[in-house]
């Protein structure tokens, strides 16, 4: 009898040593993960065993927050060996601000296909998402931050854009000529630049009974850039 306990407590202090074990080589390993970034953006990390490990369904995007802008520090050349989803990253690297089914439409793949594949994207850190109204819009994550990503999804937008575009062309235009030349009317257009306004992008003076809108010339550099970028 006291053989065969000393054989189970022998048993059960080399199984916990053996958890401790791995529970330690796991912290040592996160500890001392690293990574190193040279001049052509091509980047070299010292381990990648949890990115092997990555499993996803189609509702793990669900799970992140609205507004949530999902970062990780590390960008793995190894989520991108699947052909798939280095598709999806060059297409998003090509078309920021892009919305989901756009994505999928453009790529011609399956939803549920897509789904998973930018799931791991997003999860490994190399592609990040905002809220933009019923949309989700993806971005190369660092590539922009959060100011310049709002501005990128307000051009995706139909007539934000199409108001932009006039005013840097027109230079200064009346509510009343904006509004014809954006072909909308003057109550839509009001609420427009009430949602515009938060950009800083555009001003407004009072002359009168009218109000006249101009682009912020100091800012005209950025949005012709961005403008290029979502066309």
């Amino acid at each position: 009898m006291d053989k065969k306990r000393v054989s189970l407590y022998c048993a059960g202090f080399a199984l916990t040593a053996i958890v401790i074990g791995c529970f330690v080589a796991q912290i040592y390993q996160q500890q001392n993960f690293s990574y190193t970034q040279n001049p052509n953006n091509s980047i070299s990390v010292s381990s990648i065993a949890s990115l092997n490990t990555i499993t996803i369904n189609q509702y793990t995007l669900l799970a992140f927050p609205p507004s949530l802008t999902v970062r990780v520090p590390v960008i793995s050349q190894a989520v991108l060996n699947n052909s798939t989803r280095s598709q999806i990253f060059n297409y998003i690297n090509q078309n920021p601000g892009v919305q989901f089914r756009a994505i999928a439409s453009a790529l011609c793949l399956p939803v549920g296909l897509a789904e998973y594949h930018l799931g791991v994207l997003v999860r490994s850190g190399l592609v990040s998402f905002i809220r933009d109204g019923r949309y989700k819009r993806f971005f190369i994550s660092k590539r922009f931050n959060t100011r310049d990503m709002s501005l990128i999804c307000l051009l995706r937008r139909k007539t934000p854009k199409k108001i932009f575009e006039v005013l840097l062309s027109k230079r200064h235009l009346s509510h009343g000529q904006l509004a014809e030349e954006v072909a909308v009317t003057s109550q839509a257009l009001t609420w427009q630049m009430k949602t515009l306004k938060d950009t800083q992008l555009i001003l407004h003076v009072n002359e009168g009974l009218r109000i006249v809108y101009s682009i912020d010339q100091s800012a005209a550099p950025l949005l012709e850039k961005y403008l290029s970028i979502v066309d």
